[in-house]
This record gives structure tokens, sequence and C-alpha cells, in this order.
């Protein structure tokens, strides 16, 4: 069968954005300055995204919303983007999930209130890959899905049978997780790797499956950080890591090539806020991956795709063409690799 298309499921998510003026301490108060709706999770950001970079393929989207204000939204903007819904399935008995991200005006650094809702109960049934032409399926967030992240009798999370499914049913895989902190990663994300193609990490994340240090901000370690990428590929990930920190990302190979990208110069004044970021480039790595491009290049348009969700509070809709992404990156220039 020819393959063609994404596939993305996991969390579908409404966040309530508000932009405020401070960070105040307990019992204080802060002022919101502007609020919006925007789209939220795994699944959704990253399908939107692929829509609006002009992905010339098919996109699906596997789910659970609620029956509910937030959940036809979700469908309306669906249709909008042209994401194949059939199987982004309503639930009577439990409200849509949604976050309210607070987002300091000052710094874009952002702060979330998570309601999980209908995305608690998404179970392998839901996920059927018997009749989609898809080339790809993207799984997250792995440790927010908790029916998906309940261990089984064989000591694995549910995840691992939905990626085995998709994988005998002939798609290639790659998997996002989410940065919680309360020490799960050994437990119920290293055991889905072997059925994953390419896992998307940051530096908290990839810490805490390998226990390699990365260092923070303008004291990264490059060393380290490729120790961790290859430590994540012995861990069975089948065929790139794809580690990333906001001074860029560092892909790995089962095969051992290393392949740098740096992130794109924005200037301070033009971010609105960092949401949304790293599904971004996530979006833009799989749009090249599918068209079988190099992964440098592909790393390069997922760069700067993410720098272009930066100039909005919301996850997607500063979001253009890949052509005008790329080209702004290439405008504003990147940083120069860590030492």
């Amino acid at each position: 069968m020819h393959r063609s298309g994404i596939i993305s499921g996991g969390n579908w998510i409404v966040d309530h954005v508000k932009l405020i003026d401070n960070w105040p301490p307990q019992d204080a108060l802060a002022s919101i300055l502007s609020q919006s709706d925007g789209n939220g999770g795994s699944a959704y950001n990253l399908l939107k995204n692929l829509s609006r970079l002009g992905a010339g393929f098919p996109l699906e989207a596997i789910g659970l919303v609620g029956d509910d204000a937030d959940g036809r939204a979700i469908l309306a903007d669906c249709a909008v983007h042209h994401i194949d819904p059939t199987q982004l399935r309503r639930a009577n008995d439990v409200a849509t999930s949604y976050t309210d991200v607070m987002t300091v005006r000052s710094t874009g650094r952002r702060t979330f209130f998570h309601q999980r809702g209908a995305n608690a109960k998404l179970a392998p049934a839901h996920f059927d890959f018997t009749t989609t032409k898809a080339k790809w399926f993207h799984l997250g967030y792995l440790l927010l899905l908790d029916t998906l992240d309940t261990l089984g009798a064989d000591g694995r999370p549910a995840a691992v049978e939905v990626l085995a499914r998709a994988r005998a049913a002939g798609l290639l895989t790659s998997v996002d997780c989410v940065s919680e902190s309360a020490g799960r990663f050994p437990t119920h994300v290293a055991p889905v790797l072997p059925e994953v193609d390419v896992l998307f990490v940051n530096d908290y994340e990839a810490e805490q499956l390998t226990g390699i240090a990365l260092g923070r901000a303008a004291t990264l370690d490059r060393g380290a950080v490729e120790r961790a990428a290859r430590a994540l590929i012995a861990l069975g990930v089948r065929a790139w890591v794809v580690l990333h920190f906001p001074e860029g990302v560092c892909a790995c190979s089962v095969r051992g090539e290393i392949v740098w990208q740096t992130s794109v110069r924005v200037p301070a004044a033009s971010i609105a806020g960092t949401a949304g970021a790293g599904d971004a480039l996530a979006s833009g790595i799989l749009l090249g991956l599918h068209e079988e491009w190099p992964m440098a290049r592909a790393l390069e348009l997922g760069v700067c795709a993410a720098a272009a969700s930066l100039r909005s509070p919301t996850c997607s809709d500063a979001v253009v063409t890949a052509g005008e992404c790329l080209a702004t990156g290439r405008v504003l220039g990147f940083h120069a690799l860590p030492s």
C-alpha cells in the first residue's frame, strides 16, 4: 500500500490563555491583560500546525472530546483545517479537557492549570489502524493520558499496545511526553521506546530517562546532550531521538549520526508566549520526515516553525506556511552551537 499522511492521537485540549502582568505570590493579585482560547495538546497542536504549515498530505485525528462547547469548537476547528475527525469521538459522560494557561507578559513564561477530562479515558480500543493509509502515527503526550499510561500485568503501559498495532499496520511511529515531576519516566516511558521510530524529548525529559545532567541555558553541555541522545537510542528507540531545548535541537540516529540545529534568533520583544513551541518543532520535523527530507533540513523547518509559534500566546495561531517559516528563520539567523 502506498502510504501518505499523518494520523495523530492523544491529547485534545482547549487552552484558555490569559496574558497576565506578573506571577503573584500566594494570596496576592495579578491582572489579566488579555485572554483568548486556543488549541492545546500534542495531537491537536501537531495536526493544526501541519495544516497551517501547508502539509500536502492527509491529516487524521484520534481522540476523545466531551459533548460540550469546547468539544464542538475542536470539531469545528478540525473542519477549518481539513483534519479528518472520523476517530475523534465524543464522550457523553465527561467534559472536554481544558487548560488555563497563565502567561506572564514580560517573560513569556507560562503556568498550566489542567483539567484532564475526556483525555483520561482514551484507551487502546479507541485506536483503529485497519483502514488508514497514513504513513506516520504520532502519539502524545505520554504521562498525560491516564488510561494509556496505566501499567498492565506485564509492567508496561497500555500505550505499548497502541504503538505496536500501529507498527504492525505498516505505520512509522513517533511519540512525545509531558514534563511531569512524579518520577514515572523509567516505568511509564522507557518501556514504550522499543515501539517508537522517532522520540521527541526536551532536556528535562531526557535527564529523567537517562540520568545524564545536561546543564541549563548558557551552561548547556553539548557533549552531555549527545551522550543522552545516544543513551535514549540504547533504550530501544528504533530510528531517531530528537532532543530539544531553548538553544536548539540535537538528533541522534540508531546508526550513530548526530545532527545539530540551533534555534532562531527571535527578538525578545517579538515573543508573546512559549506555549506550543515544542509541538511546532515536532510538526515541522515530521513534515520533513514524511517528505523524506534529510534530517538536517527537517530540523531547520522544526526550529523555524517553533520560532513562528512564539509570536502568539496560543499554540498555533502564529504558525505560517513552511516556506514563510524558513524564510523568516534565515533572515533572523540562528544561534551558535553550544560548546
